[in-house]
């Protein structure tokens, strides 16, 4: 039916301002309507946080199977309809995209903020007071957490190793975590530059190529590019050792004409011609390329079958249709410059690697360029036993990649195991008792929202909730800052002694994109819903089942 506003026209005839089949929910009933979605969200993934975290299998409409339990992986896949918890999602996508980690954290606190915001809704506590008062804990928190964080040497491959190990703790590859991690931190080592005293990574410049077969602890760094493409001719040397790479972005073919035209040949002997100067073009073409002594040629668009033959007689290893981020990632690993026209070419414009080899991997053939002496480009060949654990095990080394990025460039830590929030709840609820009015509840609330992940933590490793929650309020009153869940042992302890660490960076994106989301939706307080279409009328004339003919 369609929805008035209770207004009155002119006869005294209802107000209608929305169309058939619209719906509306007003003031509490919105709220909780939205509230209740979120926590929904939350309990989704709750029980995927931490080492002990479990994994969920996810099956799309095709049948394809996902196996994870990393919370925005989970989130992107599964298709959520209620616009709260589209929000939900877009706060886990948001954390991915910004720190790669943090992810499950940041949706299960958001959750836990919200549940204790019904709370006080209940009793009367409005919104707006919740609001304020979450805005002013949030800041606290950030600014307690800056103040207790370790800072460390962004070149240091120790701490960077840690950080990467604790990020893959918690994921299916934490059999091979200390193996991957110093893989993360050797291929990050090599690209990361320092502008102005201040040092970037730019992720794009390390290429994660997956192969299922072997197992994760086979998992490699290659000092260069590897393509999954192969060798162009059969008759082309396989392997280059002292590799002199042409990179070419134009095609080594004849060019057709922009304009149709024809050629009218009335004798044989012009059709010979006419092939004859075509061959010539190619073979001149050929031979720039060996002049300039390059020994491998990669090009982005096709080769003719006839260059084909003179690039194996003059014995340069060609590949060619390289995608264009390739060969930008080539250009930065090998030194080269990428070359719009064969006629430019000159060898100043050649880049140098170790070794240009084709190799077999599995079933494939792909092409290893390695061994460049600089390389601001690298790869990760990532290994496992099958395509499902292959695809878990690239998205643990992405949020690897993430934290180590994170550290680098912005070089504080905190400990792990839910030690900091649990000192941030601690401080956060010294601190609320100075506050004045109803914001003082809306300080404790967040002081528990903050201690649920620890908890969580617990009860995902099998310990009790309450012993853990009694014990790690103890330690945190008598100062001992970093005491943690020791998920893997199954206690409680000094998290800095296991080295288990965390870039501050995340954990401030955690907390930062959790308020934001539940302060958005503590601020609804009435939802309009649009009817659904009708569908379109059927076809004039047209029979139905059932009819008669």
């Amino acid at each position: 039916m369609a929805i008035s506003f209770g207004g009155q026209g002119g006869q005294g005839q209802p107000v209608i301002i929305l169309k058939e089949g619209a719906t509306q929910s007003k003031g509490r009933d919105a709220q909780k309507n939205n509230i209740m979605a979120a926590r929904l969200i939350a309990q989704l993934v709750k029980t995927s946080l931490g080492p002990r975290g479990m994994d969920k299998m996810l099956v799309d409409s095709l049948g394809d199977v996902t196996i994870t339990n990393d919370g925005a992986t989970i989130l992107k896949e599964i298709d959520i309809q209620h616009p709260a918890g589209k929000m939900m999602v877009e706060v886990a996508k948001a954390t991915d995209s910004e720190v790669g980690d943090g992810t499950t954290t940041a949706v299960v606190l958001a959750g836990t903020l919200l549940d204790k915001a019904l709370q006080l809704i209940e009793k009367d506590v409005h919104p707006t007071v919740i609001v304020d008062g979450y805005g002013k804990a949030a800041d606290k928190a950030l600014d307690s957490l800056k103040k207790v964080a370790i800072k460390v040497d962004p070149t240091s491959k120790d701490w960077l190793t840690k950080v990467a190990t604790t990020s893959m703790m918690s994921k299916l590859v934490a059999d091979e975590a200390k193996i991957l991690a110093k893989i993360v931190v050797d291929a990050l080592s090599l690209v990361v530059e320092k502008v102005d005293g201040i040092y970037k990574v730019d992720l794009d410049n390390v290429k994660v190529e997956k192969k299922a077969g072997l197992s994760v602890g086979e998992t490699s760094l290659i000092r260069g590019i590897v393509l999954d493409k192969e060798v162009v001719h059969s008759g082309m040397p396989k392997s280059i050792n002292g590799a002199k790479i042409a990179l070419i972005n134009s095609a080594l073919e004849i060019e057709k004409t922009e304009i149709s035209a024809e050629i009218r040949i009335t004798d044989p002997l012009q059709m010979k011609q006419f092939l004859d100067e075509e061959n010539r073009i190619l073979k001149e073409t050929v031979e720039k390329i060996r002049s300039a002594g390059a020994n491998v040629l990669l090009c982005q668009k096709g080769i003719d079958d006839i260059a084909q033959h003179f690039l194996a007689k003059a014995g340069i290893l060609t590949v060619r249709r390289v995608k264009e981020s390739d060969m930008t990632k080539l250009a930065k690993a090998t030194g080269a410059r990428i070359v719009n026209n064969v006629e430019d070419l000159s060898k100043d414009d050649l880049g140098t690697a170790a070794l240009v080899e084709e190799r077999k991997v599995e079933s494939d053939k792909w092409v290893f360029v390695e061994g460049a002496k600089n390389p601001k480009a690298v790869t990760i060949l990532v290994r496992a036993g099958s395509s499902k654990v292959v695809d878990e095990a690239e998205r643990s080394l992405h949020d690897a990649l993430m934290v180590v990025k994170d550290v680098i460039e912005y070089p504080y830590v905190v400990a792990g195991g839910g030690a900091p929030e649990a000192y941030v709840a601690h401080t956060i609820r010294e601190w609320s008792t100075k506050l004045s009015g109803r914001e003082q509840l809306a300080g404790h609330r967040f002081a528990e929202a903050m201690e649920t992940i620890p908890i969580t933590l617990a009860e995902n490793a099998g310990m009790d909730p309450i012993d853990t929650q009694v014990e790690i309020r103890a330690k945190q009153a008598e100062g001992a800052t970093w005491w943690g869940v020791d998920a893997l042992k199954g206690g409680l302890g000094d998290m800095t002694k296991k080295n288990v660490y965390e870039p501050l960076k995340v954990k401030e994106q955690t907390i930062k994109s959790a308020v934001d989301v539940t302060n958005m939706l503590l601020r609804i307080d009435d939802t309009i819903a649009a009817g659904k279409s009708a569908p379109p009328p059927p076809p004039a004339g047209g029979g139905g089942m059932g009819e008669d003919y």
